[in-house]
């Protein structure tokens, strides 16, 4: 069997939909970030391989879980997560919710309905958020609720824009089957060199979910207490925004969705720069916040 190493399909956080420790984190925060970056890349890498039986995926993410969490022989590609986890104090249990997703990635093709893609959603995409706010410090209470929605919406949009790669490679397909029957869809509509009328209504359907989810987590930039972190969250969160939008209308299996590069940062540097105007009364209000709270 291969090592998780020589499983790497060469994928770096510079070839995700969406920016991965961008420089507007500050560089004490990157290293852990893109530790877990690395960490969870190779895992997935795992997951998607083409040749690997899912009993053989099951085995290497079991192997990873165990040198993360020391119970294990060492692995390169978990190493350095584990001694940023260390360094920071910080508990392993984000990194094992996205090994829980990958396992189901290595096992289950279909997913039933909305419900079943949220749950999927919890364990791959809302660990991600939590982690990043978990380096920064930043109130589990306070940001949590408001990441959590947002990171499940960057993960449908991913499934959106891939549906058809999804499909054709893997045979895996996380649009609900229930939307699918509801819109006269059918999974193998996602072979196609165009979506069918069916198909287009369901990604508009699940793009207008997104679009929800995001207005759900709109607050998140103004909850955060690191200035750089929500910047980078404001202008993550305008380009889902844009992204979803456009999959109301365009179709992913024919169609472009992704920004240009001047357009991704036009759109990237406006939602940063609102939220930095922002910031003062932001201030005031924890100043006012934290008055009240001493004179209790």
């Amino acid at each position: 069997m291969i090592t998780a190493t020589e499983a790497r399909s060469g994928k770096s956080h510079r070839d995700e939909n969406f920016p991965v420790a961008s420089r507007l984190v500050h560089p004490r925060h990157r290293g852990p970030i893109l530790a877990f970056y690395r960490f969870v890349r190779a895992a997935d890498d795992i997951a998607d391989h083409p040749t690997l039986a899912p009993e053989d995926k099951l085995r290497m993410l079991d192997a990873l879980e165990a040198a993360l969490t020391g119970r294990g022989a060492p692995d390169r590609e978990a190493e350095p997560l584990k001694a940023a986890l260390a360094e920071r104090n910080l508990s392993p249990r984000h990194a094992l919710d996205l090994l829980d997703a990958f396992r189901l990635d290595a096992t289950k093709l279909r997913y039933a309905d909305w419900s079943e893609l949220m749950h999927y959603c919890s364990l791959s995409a809302m660990p991600v958020g939590r982690f990043v706010l978990d380096v920064h410090g930043e109130a589990q209470q306070t940001t949590w609720p408001a990441s959590d929605p947002i990171c499940a919406a960057l993960q449908v949009i991913n499934h959106l824009q891939d549906c058809a790669d999804d499909y054709r490679n893997l045979d895996r397909v996380y649009l609900p089957l229930h939307l699918m029957e509801h819109h006269g869809a059918h999974v193998e509509d996602l072979a196609g060199e165009a979506a069918t009328p069916g198909l287009k209504e369901v990604i508009a359907e699940l793009a207008d979910r997104s679009l929800e989810l995001l207005g759900d987590g709109s607050a998140l930039p103004d909850l955060i207490a690191d200035t750089r972190l929500a910047l980078e969250i404001s202008a993550i969160h305008r380009l889902a925004v844009a992204l979803a939008g456009g999959l109301r209308h365009r179709d992913p299996l024919s169609e472009t969705v992704h920004h240009s590069k001047a357009r991704f940062g036009l759109i990237a540097l406006a939602a940063a720069a609102g939220t930095l105007m922002r910031r003062p009364f932001r201030r005031r209000l924890d100043a006012g916040l934290a008055a009240g709270t001493r004179g209790r």
